[in-house]
């Protein structure tokens, strides 16, 4: 079992940065691929960022590239999101996500773990 738990949200102003991070619990953490996700009001949860397990490939949304890097720190058992360049289009709930599975996965129905969330607004 794997608990994850995001922090880092906020209020940024167009353009501005924001570093989401997930704590994970769990002895299997280091094991598990890893992926952010987004949902915003009215709208489908969308892929944004998934990690290999080790760290060593990446997968990214058309909508992120250049601008959101994803990273992890097995010794802490915690993802990152770093976020530059933020626009209003980026205002949304971010769940962080593990897998049981293999690669760097996309879609939602790929992870079996969820966090609860932290919201992120951009303002114009």
């Amino acid at each position: 079992q794997v608990q994850l738990v995001e922090s880092g949200g906020g209020l940024v102003q167009v353009g501005g940065s924001l570093r989401l991070s997930c704590a994970a619990s769990g002895r299997t953490y280091s094991s598990y691929p890893m992926g952010w996700f987004r949902q915003a009001p009215g709208k489908e949860r969308e892929f944004v960022a998934a990690i290999h397990r080790s760290g060593g490939s990446t997968n990214y949304a058309d909508s992120v590239k250049g601008r959101f890097t994803i990273s992890r720190d097995n010794a802490k058992n915690t993802v990152y999101l770093q976020m530059n360049g933020l626009k209003p289009e980026d205002t949304a709930v971010y769940y962080c996500a593990a897998t049981r599975g293999f690669g760097v996965p996309t879609r939602q129905y790929d992870y079996d773990y969820w966090g609860q969330g932290t919201q992120v607004t951009v303002s114009s």
